[in-house]
């Protein structure tokens, strides 16, 4: 059975609300930043739902369009 994140079920702290949006704004993968917060990248990505924060690279061409 797989080991459970550090902070399995357990609520949010504000610090750990800010470092997910200073993470995902510095493009880090989703994943990365569940193993930096010790959550799942599914908590990651619910939390960053509720936050309104988007976990979406900003420096990528749509469709992998190269110029």
């Amino acid at each position: 059975m797989a080991k459970k994140p550090a902070h399995h079920r357990q609520d949010w702290t504000p610090v750990q609300e800010r470092e997910l949006d200073r993470l995902a704004e510095g493009n880090t993968p989703t994943r990365v930043i569940g193993l930096k917060l010790g959550r799942t990248p599914a908590a990651v990505q619910s939390k960053a739902s509720e936050l309104e924060i988007s976990l979406r690279p900003t420096n990528q061409s749509p469709y992998n369009r190269r110029k």
